[in-house]
């Protein structure tokens, strides 16, 4: 047995040695006819290779189905800090693996989108896996964001296309630069977009894909970095060790140094040289981003560009590219590409066009190996534009001028970032009342001109009151028009001419229709207003003026029913009402009946009355028929100027008063009160029929001397009844408190030229001093900044260049037909000669004693004629 012990084992060792060496042949012969056979290897492992990506795309683009997109609109006062941008990017970085299981990594990604197609200056957009909508709807930036769900976007095709993919680029662990917050980052972006022209097919759009870095690739890229640096810094320690050992051996300086020295041969010891030894690699150091796995992500950057005008598509992509340089520092974005001379083979090519597309459609991302970013580098981008981006004025936000369209209110010329210059309007329906500042000569008038006449020619009805006349002569060079000649009346008061032509007016006269109770509130509510009288201050006065009024309108009305309106009284007959006792008593015997509860006060209290009471009421009549314009304008019986009728008529009226002086100031009261009157008494008109009129108010601290308390209510109320007021003046700060509260709280524009800080103060602190008073008192002379309302919210302050007649409405002027204007104006208003309307107003007492007569009791007419008129 022990004899065939070893024999056994070196059997058992000798059939072991033949296995192995059979193995080892099998395995030759193997790797032997796989050298041969190659094809087939590669062949297998082809198609195992497409038939993983076959499958890993069909799971990817059925998880990808089903995604939300949310759109962010800021306003204008977002301005986020730098913890709520980096919350806001945690949660997209959170929302992106909200997808099933077995959903590929390529899927899980959420992608921000910023676009730019006309119809925003920058649109932005979040979209995601479904699952992360609840997420991401909620933002932390407040209620300075509005997140609303967003339907998918359907381009249609463009004819020049052109894509682009940025990949990282320079020293790939340095962060991008730190961009600051103000002015906004995506500044560059919204420059690079703004002069887009969206009737051109001009397109524009930003995809950013975030998807959150797997563990194992974040490894793999350090060790591969790790590496590198090793291998980096054994090379540079080589390098110093075969230097040091060159000097130390047989530099030349060493070598004269020995010739030159007494000392023999060899008796100079060699030099020591210490090998370098490669210095320890820092991970921090050599890892730069990517040491830290908090808030890694990858990134994929595409950017697509389309016009339908050659050339444009190319222009704006690398307008974008030289925009995405400001984030650029050791680390940059640059094109993802090669460069062959003139040609660039890259997205917009084969082999990786098609890729692009599949990537772009799906939204996918499958970023480039250098592609890690932290969140801090990506604040510029994970929020919408905030209050430090300017953006530009698109015609969508601001629509631009066409002549003769009556749904839109001309405002200025705006000139846009490329220097293309257009005329900008506003919706009439939404300029319900309007308000321009400046100083004198600052183009407030002629900007009010042009509106005005763009109204005018668009078939708008509208009243210009100019206390300076001015505005006319400047205003019918545009207007004289064979189709407008017909709509305009002029309602001069000046007086001017050898033979001066009037038009007539009589506040108290029934003959319109009126409801006798406006007309007396309306004319004692102008007195009051412009004398100053309250029921604190002037009671007796108003009472007074109230009972005469009553009794001749009773009178006008009574000379209406009897088809007689020739006869009505004036009120210049007030004077005659407090002053002839025949008159006042047959004037209450003629209006019996009509106004029996005011006849006991002119019974039992007028009696009792002092003669300086009267003369409280006597004084400012006196002084408007000392004025013989005015003495003719308001002295017919029948007056011509009818607002109301004008307004439902859509005429065009020209009022221009005499001037600023008390009796004009009174004159003004008595115009605007009847205006506010006749724009209160549409309510008997359903909404939807009443035609919008716009009054123009020039040198509003004029009007508002005369009148504060009617130009406020007008501001208040005229909305209601389709009436929209437009006024300008020098100072905001001169008009009365209630006026300037009113006007600058319903006011839908907002407008003011250069002026005094002091002057334009008021009107930059409704914009939060954006632009600031000293910004708006250097700008040039007709430039405007206007804040304005277009589909509901404020556009501007913008810059616009106030419109000159000249140039904006060159075609339209037509000053060989001046004088027939001037001719057909007059007539619109029924004016007539001066003198005699002077005359015809001197007769009416005669007229309106002589109807009094007729309608008075029996035995009382002749006594009251004979003390009287006879």
């Amino acid at each position: 047995m022990d004899t065939a012990a070893p024999y056994v084992i070196g059997q058992a060792d000798e059939t072991a040695a033949g296995q192995v060496l059979g193995l080892l042949t099998h395995l030759a012969n193997a790797a032997d006819w796989l050298y041969d056979h190659w094809y087939l290897l590669a062949l297998a492992i082809a198609v195992t290779w497409g038939v993983g990506e076959a499958v890993v795309r069909r799971l990817a683009a059925r998880a990808s189905a089903d995604r939300m997109a949310l759109e962010l609109v800021p306003n204008r006062h977002f301005a986020p800090g730098l913890e709520e941008i980096f919350r806001r990017g945690v949660q997209l970085t959170r929302a992106s693996t909200a997808m099933p299981w077995w959903a590929p990594r390529r899927a899980k990604t959420v992608q921000i989108r910023l676009r730019a197609d006309g119809s925003s200056p920058l649109r932005y957009r979040v979209e995601g896996p479904a699952g992360g909508e609840r997420l991401l709807f909620i933002t932390p930036f407040g209620p300075n964001v509005t997140v609303n769900r967003a339907r998918p976007i359907a381009d249609e095709p463009r004819k020049h296309t052109v894509r682009a993919e940025f990949i990282l680029r320079g020293k790939l662990t340095s962060p991008l630069r730190e961009v600051p917050l103000d002015p906004d980052p995506l500044q560059p972006l919204v420059d690079a977009v703004s002069d887009l022209r969206a009737e051109l097919g001009d397109l524009a759009e930003i995809r950013l894909d975030i998807q959150r870095a797997p563990k194992w690739a974040l490894q793999a890229r350090r060790l591969q970095l790790m590496g590198t640096a090793r291998r980096t810094e054994r090379r540079e320690a080589r390098r110093a060790a075969r230097w040091l050992r060159q000097d130390a051996s047989g530099s030349l300086g060493w070598q004269l140094q020995q010739l030159l020295s007494d000392k023999p041969a060899g008796s100079v010891g060699r030099r020591l040289v210490m090998p370098t030894v490669p210095r320890r690699i820092e991970p921090t150091k050599a890892l730069g981003k990517l040491a830290e796995d908090d808030h890694l992500v990858r990134v994929q950057l595409l950017v697509m560009c389309a016009s339908n005008t050659e050339g444009r598509a190319q222009a704006r992509l690398a307008q974008l590219q030289a925009a995405f340089d400001v984030f650029g520092g050791s680390s940059r974005w640059a094109m993802r590409g090669w460069r062959l001379g003139p040609w660039r083979v890259g997205a917009d090519h084969w082999p990786t066009r098609r890729g692009f597309e599949r990537r772009w459609q799906l939204g996918h991302c499958r970023p480039p190996r250098a592609n890690w970013v932290r969140l801090e580098e990506l604040t510029g981008l994970l929020k919408p534009p905030t209050t430090h981006c300017r953006l530009p004025l698109l015609a969508k936000d601001l629509p631009t001028f066409a002549f003769g369209e009556p749904t839109l209110l001309l405002q200025g010329i705006h000139r846009g970032p490329n220097g293309r210059e257009r005329l900008v309007a506003t919706y009439a329906e939404e300029t319900l009342f309007e308000v321009g500042v400046g100083k004198a000569g600052g183009g407030k008038t002629e900007r009010a001109l042009a509106q005005a006449i763009g109204w005018a020619h668009a078939g708008g009805g509208l009243m210009f009151l100019d206390p300076h006349r001015d505005s006319w002569p400047r205003a019918t060079t545009f207007l004289a028009h064979e189709t407008l000649m017909q709509r305009i009346a002029l309602i001069d008061l000046n007086g001017l001419g050898p033979c001066p032509r009037v038009s007539s007016w009589n506040p108290l006269g029934m003959h319109q229709g009126q409801a006798a109770h406006e007309v007396v509130e309306a004319v004692t509510d102008a007195y009051a207003s412009a004398l100053g009288w309250d029921d604190a201050n002037a009671p007796r006065a108003i009472t007074i003026l109230t009972a005469a009024l009553t009794v001749l309108v009773a009178i006008n009305e009574a000379a209406c029913q009897a088809g007689r309106p020739e006869d009505q009284a004036t009120i210049f007959h007030v004077r005659a009402m407090l002053t002839d006792a025949a008159f006042r008593k047959a004037a209450l015997a003629a209006t019996a009946g009509r106004v029996e509860e005011i006849r006991s006060w002119w019974q039992v209290v007028f009696p009792t009355l002092q003669a300086d009471a009267i003369a409280v009421v006597l004084n400012p009549i006196a002084r408007l028929s000392a004025n013989p314009v005015t003495r003719a304008f308001l002295g017919q019986p029948v007056g011509v100027y009818n607002i109301r009728a004008a307004m439902d008529h859509r005429m065009i009226v020209w009022v221009c008063p005499g001037g600023n002086g008390p009796t004009d100031r009174l004159l003004t009261a008595l115009l605007a009160r009847d205006l506010l009157r006749a724009v209160r008494s549409r309510r008997d008109t359903p909404e939807d029929q009443r035609v919008p009129f716009r009054p123009y108010f020039d040198e509003l601290i004029t009007l508002t001397g005369a009148a504060p308390e009617t130009i406020a209510a007008m501001f208040e109320d005229f909305r209601k009844y389709r009436c929209q007021v437009h006024g300008m003046t020098q100072l905001l700060a001169r008009l009365p408190t209630a006026v300037r509260l009113s006007l600058v709280q319903n006011a839908s524009t907002l407008a003011t030229t250069a002026g005094s800080k002091s002057a334009i103060a008021p009107i930059t602190a409704e914009w939060g001093d954006n632009p600031s008073p000293d910004e708006v008192a250097t700008v040039e002379r007709f430039e405007h900044y206007v804040s304005m309302t277009v589909h509901g919210r404020r556009v501007g302050p913008v810059q616009l260049r106030g419109p000159h007649l000249d140039a904006v409405f060159a075609a339209q002027a037509r000053p060989q037909k001046v004088d027939a204007l001037e001719q057909a104006a007059h007539a619109n208003a029924g004016a007539l000669p001066l003198d005699q309307l002077t005359a015809r107003a001197a007769r009416q007492e005669g007229r309106v004693a002589a109807f009094l007569a007729e309608h008075a009791p029996a035995g009382t007419t002749s006594v009251h004629l004979s003390k009287g008129y006879q």
